[in-house]
């Protein structure tokens, strides 16, 4: 189905801008337009940019691309399913959250909590920011998922409290990650031993002490995730098995990712390596838990009824 398919073009482009924004940070281009919002230091397209104001400019362009795919996708779902349709509440949602996105990125560039500020409030702005962000993917990536799998409705009730518990755990990985990640970029180690010397030293920044949570949180929410796919994997019929085993190969990539990221002193492209995989631990874990709220077809309801009625007989 061609909506489907651009559903899953959307979801595929927000990580991409998602990416890029993380590349703003570590570049430390984010004050690169000034402390002027939505228009670049007063300007539509702005003339002459240097590199930063180049890197922060084109997030900016991207986003309202994305703006525009999620409006596009909204439109289409109307148009093509009937009302109460998870795909028409999902893709609303899914430009809800774009907005409220858009407004977190305008606070960080007026509050100056961009470049090289070391400010607390950065940290909690940061995981704001960070938080809804995946909530926009989850609903992008529901808002796919029910339009290829033509799912009418989504059965909210059997999906257990373990489920609600493993995605909780994966936000809050990722959130630690996001915190331990902006250290890494405002003070960079020469080695690993001085690294972890800065972490424990009363004297440091907040922002280092905090960096030492992310490795104990992410180990221990890692094992919770694989334990929870393992059981899932082994109840779940052939779609729900196939979602749980790529989060299982997603997390033990990530856990290997973070292990080369820690050693190589987080370097540019290895930080956004490891963005890009918590993304997709993050989308797989939705996919997962979305499998055991799957429902079938009436006629297919009816079918088994009949069947078991008479197995019974």
């Amino acid at each position: 189905m061609a909506l489907g398919r651009f559903a899953w073009a959307v979801l595929a482009y927000n990580l991409a801008v998602v990416l890029w924004g993380a590349y703003v940070r570590v570049s430390f281009s984010g004050d690169g337009c000034g402390a002027h919002w939505p228009f670049c230091n007063g300007q539509v397209i702005p003339h002459g940019m240097a590199s930063a104001m180049a890197i922060e400019f084109t997030h900016r362009l991207m986003t309202s691309f994305d703006c525009a795919g999620a409006i596009i996708l909204c439109a289409w779902a109307f148009l093509a399913f009937p009302r109460r349709h998870p795909a028409r509440l999902f893709s609303v949602l899914a430009i809800l959250f774009l907005l409220v996105e858009a407004l977190l990125g305008a606070g960080l560039v007026l509050l100056r909590y961009v470049a090289r500020d070391q400010s607390a409030g950065r940290a909690v702005y940061l995981s704001a920011h960070l938080t809804n962000t995946m909530l926009l993917l989850a609903v992008l990536t529901i808002a796919a998922w029910t339009i290829r799998n033509n799912q009418e409705r989504i059965a909210w009730r059997g999906i257990s409290r373990q489920s609600w518990w493993m995605a909780s755990v994966v936000i809050l990985v990722s959130i630690t990650g996001a915190i331990a990640a902006l250290g890494d970029t405002l003070f960079p180690a020469s080695s690993l031993a001085m690294g972890m010397q800065r972490d424990f030293s009363n004297s440091s920044s907040l922002l280092l002490r905090l960096r030492l949570i992310h490795p104990v949180i992410a180990i221990g929410g890692a094992a919770y995730v694989v334990w929870g796919a393992v059981a899932f994997l082994r109840k779940a019929e052939e779609d729900g098995r196939r979602a749980a085993g790529r989060v299982l190969t997603l997390v033990l990539i990530q856990l290997a990712a973070g292990a080369v990221n820690l050693t190589l002193l987080a370097p540019v492209w290895m930080q956004l390596i490891h963005l890009l995989l918590a993304d997709l631990v993050w989308i797989g874990v939705v996919l997962m838990i979305l499998e055991s709220a799957r429902t079938r077809p009436a006629h297919f309801e009816a079918a088994e009824l009949c069947r078991s009625t008479f197995e019974r007989s």
